[in-house]
């Protein structure tokens, strides 16, 4: 059996990130002011209670027929013998006007999957963080080609996200590299499998009712997304935890940050590089991205023997210190930082090696609201540095 996991959606549902960061992927609420760029995006009112909408009428992504592109053994299972599925059904009827008995059918439809229960399990105990092998993984040939062709083809959508957002072309390169290749290993996991797996029947685990909460929001979200692009609800294909398309997006994000980015009606974000570029700079943006600061997002730094600066990698993903208290603790950096701006100490460890230290300003932070991990967030910003050296600039 085959199961493609892409970086987000796996690391997604870890409660010990890789690097520094604290636990449990934060989920995003807000939306862009920019209008023209947000066409389409925006979602519509849930229709009144006791209005039925039929999803009879929806369409099948234009990929391809779900059944025929499936890449795991799903189970055939009764959804509907479980009580928590009969309430589901009850509150998307009531409170989204979906038609139950469409919402049965579908559910009679669905397939248990064992492998996304599997996956989502904590890992055991493994090596020590080491930031030099993970960032082998994706500051590689095959990820830098890839990514000098797809800045290539979709320069203009790049140059307009850049425009109309104020992040940098490199950066968005970046996120959908390490991310799925560029669209190379989306998942083919049918969404409402997976999701309605997970939503009834997570592992047993210490946040075993906080995951299902959210997982069951998901599918919810998952439905409703579905209804306001009339696709049929089976034909959304993503990874094993319900992540969609180039820059593995959630359903709810796609709902809070999806952008209609070439402006064809629909976010497409399997089959539209436009709509994934425009969507991904829309989630910085409202996750804290200053299209003010024109430098970079990390600096490096040395620190003194004393320690003084230890407490400083506590203060969580957020810029919170002044340059002054980073000089206090015994940090220092080439050259100085701006005074008005605020940053945070960043350790990337390296097994047995030296650890690394980079200052961090609220761009890096909003890249790790992306993933929550120091590491995740270094990647992004070193790929998409190598792939505009490799383009020539």
């Amino acid at each position: 059996m085959k199961v493609i996991v892409p970086l987000f959606a796996a690391l997604l549902l870890s409660l010990a990130p890789i690097g520094q960061a604290g636990a449990g992927a934060k989920q995003p609420h807000a939306r862009t002011a920019s209008a023209k760029a947000k066409a389409g995006a925006k979602g519509k009112k849930p229709k009144a209670a006791g209005k039925r909408v039929s999803l009879k009428s929806s369409r099948v992504l234009k990929s391809a027929p779900a059944a025929a592109v499936i890449d795991y053994d799903g189970e055939r299972h009764n959804f509907l013998e479980w009580q928590d599925v009969r309430s589901f059904i009850d509150e998307m009827s009531s409170q989204h006007g979906f038609d139950r008995a469409e919402l049965e059918s579908l559910f009679a439809q669905a397939r248990f999957i064992d492998s996304a229960v599997q996956l989502v399990k904590p890992a055991p105990p493994g090596k020590p963080k080491n930031w030099q092998a993970y960032r082998e993984r994706f500051i590689e040939p095959i990820r830098i080609a890839a990514g000098v062709r797809f800045w290539n083809e979709n320069a203009d959508a790049l140059a307009r996200a850049e425009a109309a957002y104020g992040v940098p072309a490199e950066v968005i390169v970046g996120i959908l590299g390490v991310e799925t290749i560029y669209g190379r290993d989306t998942g083919k996991f049918r969404v409402f499998d997976t999701l309605a797996t997970l939503a009834f029947a997570y592992p047993e685990t210490p946040n075993r009712a906080s995951r299902m909460a959210f997982f069951r929001s998901e599918l919810s979200n998952t439905l409703v997304f579905a209804r306001e692009h009339k696709l049929e609800p089976f034909s959304l294909l993503g990874s094993f935890a319900g992540a969609v398309g180039m820059p593995q997006f959630m359903p709810g994000n796609i709902l809070k940050y999806g952008v209609d980015f070439n402006q064809d009606g629909q976010i497409d974000l399997r089959l539209s590089p436009d709509d994934a570029i425009g969507s991904v700079a829309n989630f910085l943006v409202q996750h804290g991205w200053k299209p003010e600061y024109k430098d970079s997002p990390v600096t490096p730094a040395e620190v003194s023997p004393s320690r003084a600066w230890e407490p400083l990698l506590e203060r969580g993903l957020a810029a919170t210190l002044r340059p002054e208290e980073l000089r206090a603790a015994g940090v220092k950096v080439e050259g100085a930082l701006p005074a008005e701006r605020l940053y945070g100490l960043v350790d990337l460890q390296n097994g047995a090696e030296a650890t690394e230290y980079w200052v961090a300003n609220d761009n890096f932070f909003a890249i790790t609201k992306y993933n929550r991990s120091y590491f995740y967030a270094m990647s992004v910003i070193e790929l998409g540095r190598a792939v505009r050296a490799s383009r020539g600039g």
